[in-house]
């Protein structure tokens, strides 16, 4: 082990090839170790590579000025054309201050990470990340075993950071509220809702200049606002400042300063160089008007600007030795775990890794589909998209999937031998176990050792060999697809779970002008929109996957600049020097929209986007605005209001138009002139926001054109909103007793209502609607908003939770039913849901369903506990696709997304045959459930007599509790049956069996009277022999569950205590498992059907016994 003094003197030295070659394991780099030079920004960097390992590069550079990361990032995008795969150090001349960059993989983006120190003494945290890139003497490795090990070492764990972030952050939050007045000052703080909100606002502001001033765009100076309060204080004792830091000091640097475009000489003086930003974030807040006497004490901000101190405030991924890097994701957790107390209101922070799944899975085959429609010839079989494709390999295939692929043949005898091979296949997966020779060897017998831990060096987290085998199987599977050509439809990639990211953007590479015209058209042209957007979530994972695709095409045009003057055109001049800036500006204003109920909400979802477009610039003092472009005004694009309430479309409101004279609110001449009124504003109104935001995009924007073109919209939007407001109003209220004016005015507060026909016209009319809807909407019982606001015109009503009536409206401002959500799994499982799974199967629909233990999806104590199935709709294909029901442990979820996949089957008849959506794992659990519908279902031997089967309707973690005894449990329920039959409905529902078909249809949080009733059984086709053999196991396994049990003590209020039995289904396992044998030979299975059978969920049902958990 290099200790710790070698390394320091090693990298004082920048002997780096000594470092990594003879104490670190690398190899000596084989070629030309000098890389072709890259200029970024009129500087060239000279890299080379000193030492590799499987293709992983270690690459140096002397510089003259240490790049910053948005210089870092430029070069990224050339040197990777050269390796993909590195760590790249920066050595600044004459010094041994270095700057160590990482390129990392986050939620599937290519991210880098920085680790910079100013001389080898400063490098301890370098030093403890040692182990994430040496290697022992004659270790293997693979390409994929670097990147995990590399990506481990230098990954940062920001939700930890950030979670700790916020445990400081809910302290200083209540303690600021105590230093406001002016608002509402006879409340209480916990109650002054106005107060709380304010407070919100002014640390939003306050974390977003903390963010901007270092990187120096507050007059160059790192401390801006510690050194500017001290300023203040300073002037205060010396009786030349006669107000407080928050009246004579921020409220003149947020609306004179950061919200005006000009200062003068005055001005600067007392603030100096503060840039323009734009935007609306620095507006006078509504709440600044309605209390113009607001204030603030200065101690609010000493002891707030103490606690943002004790952090590195950053735009972008670096990690130093305090531990205590942040970066702009902090706002978004914050805003949705704390200032609104979302989870209340159904509604979660939804993590990086499920937004991009969505994203990915959503947005790029829609890109994809609309180039097809113009480049038919390169989506044929034989064309340039499948034939790439078809040329790759496993390069698409994820790290995760085939982790441990290169090392098949290495496999162990006492595992390999259960694997069924061709010469096994008839016996095995075809023959009954009833009809198996003597001489048959139990599939039990040769997978003995299928349920213990699989080693590192093939495995996952926590995997256990019976998993590894299958997923390793199917990695062999898609990569025959692959090479065989069978992939060639854009939702396979889905399907087969393939980096199709990554494949857009080799295609991009290599593409030629035609392509690359008309992908980056549909770039341009792509609406993607979140209808509950909360703090940005599921934008940013938008922006993110957006953004190295213009990127890519961008680069494609610049070098063949004769084909693409038009496109060009727009980022000539101004953007040259920062094309990520126009990138970003261009995503924000043509391609992002959101819409949330809470004002603060949207908010949030902005400031999150402008801090981005400020982290990809760098101060120039020398060009106008310390070089910072002015934010884009997104006033338009994320908005306030209720995605449930107002008029979706022209239909809907020409809809409640439709109305016979008797009824009409209107006649038929006045239809027609309300009609033509509407028509006319609507499009005065798309003409007005093409104005708005064309200005917005040209090289240099006149301000003041820009602000008579906003004003113009929000006073036409205004008019036309009051209009519609009161033709929904009265559609709704024919009949009114009382003040109107006031009942109008109390429902225009609480139902806040959003049309989508007025706000979004030039998309809803002009483009037919939103092109990809991305989001996690809120899962509230309606039951508990309907005294706040009611809805009307729901296909869904009935439902009565507000996510299926989100879902229903996203197919109203759909114009191609491209939709991605994450909602509970009850959606596609309970009969109340059957109005929305009309809607999502009536579409192709691709659902993967999520336990919450032993771990789970969303952060929030127990009101997460949610089974939760991700639903990706198109119109691309005809099918449903599903995943099992999926468990994971907590070390797992890096690979969660990375290693699901889908599978079709037989669903249509299956579906059928249960009255339930079925999940299938693969065509083992396929076969085993259509041999299940040749039986009568257990709904045929109920019966009035006495002899009960009971069974608990909630409860039991990855056990559902059935006896033949009562427990007395609170959600104890049962069925009765004749005689004798009891004992055998007893057996199947304890069964493995059973409780495999229940993970395959059911809720998988309760059981339903129909999850019992529908499980086929067949008791008159048993056979004598059958049904002896489950009589004695039944009385064997009610012994055993009395025996097991543990008494406890209930309280009933007519009663009095009882004495309970407690039952443990699972210690009772070895029985369960005879009863599947028994069962086996009933139904017809096959020795692997069988085996699946058992084994189903065996890791989690077992927990302890197979060391996993």
């Amino acid at each position: 082990m290099l200790n710790k003094k070698q390394f320091i003197s090693l990298i004082s030295s920048a002997d780096f090839k000594e470092l990594f070659i003879s104490e670190l394991g690398w190899n000596m780099f084989r070629g030309s170790a000098v890389l072709p030079t890259i200029a970024v920004d009129e500087v060239g960097y000279n890299f080379t590579s000193i030492a590799e390992r499987n293709g992983f590069q270690i690459i140096t550079c002397s510089v003259d000025t240490i790049p910053t990361n948005s210089i870092c990032k430029k070069i990224d995008t050339k040197l990777r054309r050269q390796a993909n795969d590195y760590i790249a150090i920066y050595q600044l001349k004459d010094s041994d201050h270095h700057l160590w960059v990482v390129p990392v993989k986050s939620n599937e983006k290519r991210d880098l990470v920085l680790v910079e120190y100013e001389n080898a003494q400063k490098a301890d945290l370098l030093y403890s990340k040692i182990d994430g890139f040496s290697f022992d003497l004659g270790e293997s490795t693979t390409i994929v075993d670097l990147r995990a090990k590399v990506q481990g070492a230098f990954a940062v764990n920001s939700e930890k950071i950030t979670k700790d972030f916020y445990s400081g952050f809910r302290k200083e939050h209540s303690a600021f509220v105590k230093f406001i007045s002016g608002i509402d000052d006879h409340l209480n703080d916990k109650d002054n809702k106005n107060k709380q909100w304010y407070t919100s606002i002014m640390l939003n502001r306050l974390m977003f200049c903390y963010f901007i001033q270092k990187k120096g765009f507050l007059n160059l100076d790192f401390d801006y606002l510690r050194h500017k309060l001290e300023w203040v204080s300073k002037e205060k004792g010396e009786n030349n400042f006669f107000s407080s830091f928050y009246r004579g000091f921020l409220v003149q640097l947020f609306h004179d300063g950061l919200n005006a475009p000009v200062h003068n000489a005055k001005f600067e003086q007392i603030y100096g160089k503060i840039p323009y930003l734009n935007g609306g974030m620095f507006d006078t807040h509504f709440l600044e008007e309605k209390y113009p006497e607001i204030e603030i004490k200065d101690e609010a901000f000493i002891r707030l600007f103490d606690f943002f101190d004790t952090w590195r405030w950053h735009l972008d991924t670096r990690i130093t030795a305090s531990g205590k890097d942040i970066n702009p994701d902090v706002l978004g957790y914050i805003f949705e775990q704390y200032i609104n107390d979302r989870a209340q209101m159904g509604a979660y922070y939804t993590k990086e890794d499920i937004t991009e799944y969505i994203g990915r899975n959503c947005i790029l085959p829609f890109l994809f589909d609309k180039v097809a429609e113009k480049e038919k010839a390169t989506f044929k079989p034989d064309g340039f998209v499948w034939s790439t494709l078809k040329n790759s390999g496993d390069k698409y295939i994820f790290d995760a999937v085939k982790k441990g692929y290169s090392h098949l043949g290495e496999i162990p005898e006492n595992i390999s031998r259960g694997i069924i091979t061709d010469a096994m296949r008839k016996e095995y997966s075809e023959t009954p176990v009833g009809e198996l020779p003597e001489s048959h060897i139990p599939l039990s017998e040769l997978r003995s050792e299928w349920n213990k831990p699989t080693p590192e060096k093939w495995a996952l987290p926590t995997e256990i060999w019976r998993e590894t085998i299958e997923r390793l199987q199917r990695c062999e599977s898609i990569i025959g697809k692959i090479k065989g050509g069978e992939i060639n439809s854009i939702n396979d990639f889905i399907t087969y779970n393939l980096d199709i990211r990554s494949f857009t953007l080799d295609l991009l590479s290599s593409a030629d002008n035609s392509f690359i015209r008309h992908f980056y058209e549909a770039l341009q042209g792509i609406t993607i929109l979140d209808p509950t957007c909360g703090s940005g979530a599921f934008l940013f994972a938008a922006m993110n996957i957006l953004e190295p695709l213009y990127e890519t095409c961008i680069e494609h045009m610049q070098e063949n600049p004769t084909h693409f003057k038009k496109e060009l055109s727009e980022i000539s001049d101004t953007y040259q020097s920062n094309i990520q800036y126009f990138i970003f500006k261009s995503i924000i204003l043509r391609n992002l929209y959101g819409v949330d109920i809470m004002v603060e909400a949207t908010e949030i979802a902005k400031l999150r986007l402008f801090l981005k477009m400020v982290a990809v610039v760098d101060v120039d003092r020398r060009k106008p605005n310390l070089g910072l472009d002015p934010l884009p005004d997104i006033d338009f694009n994320i908005r306030c209001g209720n995605t449930l309430v107002g008029y979706a479309n022209e239909e809907q409101l020409l809809e409640t138009l439709r109305v016979n004279k008797e009824n009409s609110l209107f006649f038929e001449d006045e239809i027609a002139q309300f009609r033509k009124k509407i028509e006319d504003e609507l499009n005065t109104i798309s003409k007005t926001y093409n104005t708005f935001k064309c200005l917005q995009l040209e090289q240099e924007i006149n301000q003041t054109e820009f602000k008579i073109a906003k004003a113009e919209l929000q006073k036409r939007l205004t008019i036309l909103n009051a209009l519609l407001n009161e033709q929904l109003f009265d559609s709704e209220h024919q009949e009114i007793t009382g003040n109107r004016e006031q009942i109008f005015n109390k429902w225009l507060k609480s139902h806040q209502p959003f049309h989508w026909l007025a706000e979004f016209y030039q998309i809803i009319k002009g483009n037919g609607g939103f092109d990809v809807i991305i989001g996690n909407p809120p899962y509230v019982e309606y039951s508990k908003v309907r005294n706040d606001y009611q809805i009307s015109n729901y296909e869904t009503v009935t439902c009565g939770n507000l996510y299926a009536y989100v879902i229903e409206r996203c197919f109203g401002i759909s114009n191609s039913s491209v939709i991605g959500m994450i909602i509970p799994t009850s959606s596609i499982s309970t009969d109340r849901m059957k109005p929305l799974q009309h809607i999502l199967f009536s579409h192709t629909i691709f659902y993967s369903t999520y336990g919450f233990r032993p771990a789970k999806l969303f952060d929030g104590g127990t009101s997460a506990n949610i089974h939760l199935s991700i639903c990706i709709l198109n119109d691309y294909s005809n099918s449903h696709l599903a995943t099992n029901h999926i468990k994971w442990n907590a070390t797992f979820r890096n690979v969660l997304f990375q290693s699901a996949l889908y599978y079709t089957g037989p669903e249509n008849s299956l579906n059928s045959f249960f009255n339930k959506t079925i999940r299938s794992k693969n065509e083992i659990q396929d076969k085993i459930l259509v041999k299940l519908t040749t039986k009568e279902q257990i709904s045929k031997y109920l019966s009035v007599s006495k002899h009960n089967v009971y069974y608990r309707s909630t409860g039991g973690l990855h056990y559902r509790v059935v006896t033949l005894f009562p427990t007395y449990s609170r959600k104890e329920a049962f069925f009765s049956f004749e005689k004798n039959n009891d004992e055998i409905i007893f057996c199947a529902l304890a069964s493995n069996l059973w409780n495999m078909f229940y993970y395959s249809m059911a809720n998988c949080l309760d059981v339903s009277k129909n999850d019992i009733l529908y499980f086929p059984i067949g008791i008159k086709e048993m056979t004598d022999k059958t049904k002896q053999d489950l009589h004695q196991l039944s009385l064997m396994l009610n012994n055993d569950l009395l025996k097991n049990s543990r008494t406890i003590i209930r309280h009933y209020e007519n009663i009095g205590d009882v004495e309970c039995p407690n039952v443990s289904m699972r210690l009772s396992k070895p029985i369960i498992d005879e009863i599947d044998k028994v069962l086996a030979g009933h139904y017809g299975f096959t020795d692997e059907e069988l085996d699946f059978i058992i084994n189903y969920d065996i890791k989690y049902r077992m927990g302890d016994e197979l060391g996993n958990e």
